[in-house]
């Protein structure tokens, strides 16, 4: 018996990377499986549906249950036509991984409007979509009285909760990620769903820049291989993580570290208003 027995999944990007890890094992813990990928290039550019039918041809030639779709998850009408998919041709929706991302990086005195704009479409506007088109559809089903539990793992990285050169839009764009998964805890945990995060660390087509070709040897433990990341997302998709909301976890190989949110650190207090040179003398208090 799986974990995600009798549950529908949607997954965006799926095609390739970690994403088709993740709908992967969600079909074989039991889930159904939406394959969401209009099969671009890692820039966005380009788009062929081929990528997207090979995963669920693989899920199904190991006999699970899953269809291909190809919308555009930047664009409303798409975005809501990838959640009524799931829920006509399955009958329901139990957890969105929202994984779909590409990457233009630049410094930021060479970093072009388009690309600024592009990064921060695909990774923050489109997990918005995917999110408020599954939101409402789950809020209803909480007023009509059906009470079960709902899941949404969104994918930030440490680009956005650290910070990374040459990363501007993508940091931006993952650091916003981030605090949705924090505002849509406090919006929707009445409605039974647990929103979480991920930061993954794996070896993709978006990362293979920075990583270049890593060797391992045989019996090894390849810690940058993409599937070391799914058994998490297919952990916060199931009802095993019911009494988990609102949070953020790193993964890197077998490595999974907590992130904590921003909190107040030391602090200056006085009675009255501070001035220019009393800031200045006094700052590095807080260091």
């Amino acid at each position: 018996m799986g974990s995600m027995d009798g549950k529908v999944a949607i997954v965006t990007g799926a095609a390739r990377g970690i994403g088709r890890d993740h709908a992967l094992l969600l079909a074989k813990e039991g889930a159904k499986v939406v394959v969401n990928d209009f099969g671009g290039a890692v820039d966005g550019t380009g788009g062929e549906s081929g990528p997207a039918d090979d995963v669920v041809n693989e899920i199904k030639t190991a006999g699970g249950e899953a269809i291909a779709q190809y919308g555009d998850i930047t664009k409303w009408d798409d975005a809501k036509a990838l959640i009524t998919t799931a829920i006509e041709t399955f009958g329901d929706l139990h957890a969105l991984v929202n994984n779909a991302g590409i990457v233009r990086d630049s410094m930021l005195f060479k970093m072009t409007e388009s690309d600024f704009d592009a990064v921060v479409a695909v990774h923050l506007k489109g997990h918005f979509l995917t999110a408020r088109h599954a939101a409402e559809y789950w809020r209803t089903k909480s007023k009509e009285g059906v009470e079960t539990a709902r899941h949404i793992v969104n994918t930030t990285s440490t680009a956005g909760l650290i910070g990374n050169v040459g990363q501007t839009n993508y940091g931006a764009a993952k650091a916003g990620i981030a605090n949705f998964t924090q505002i849509w805890n406090q919006e929707l945990s009445r409605y039974g769903v647990r929103i979480n995060g991920i930061a993954p660390v794996a070896r993709t087509r978006m990362t293979e820049g920075a990583f270049g070709a890593m060797e391992f040897e045989e019996g090894e433990f390849d810690t940058m291989d993409p599937a070391n990341i799914s058994p998490l997302v297919v952990y916060l998709a199931s009802d095993l993580s019911n009494d988990v909301s609102g949070e953020i976890f790193q993964i890197r190989g077998g490595d999974v570290d907590r992130f904590i949110a921003w909190t107040n650190g030391p602090q200056l207090c006085k009675d009255e208003r501070w001035t220019v040179q009393g800031l200045a003398d006094n700052i590095k208090e807080l260091f």
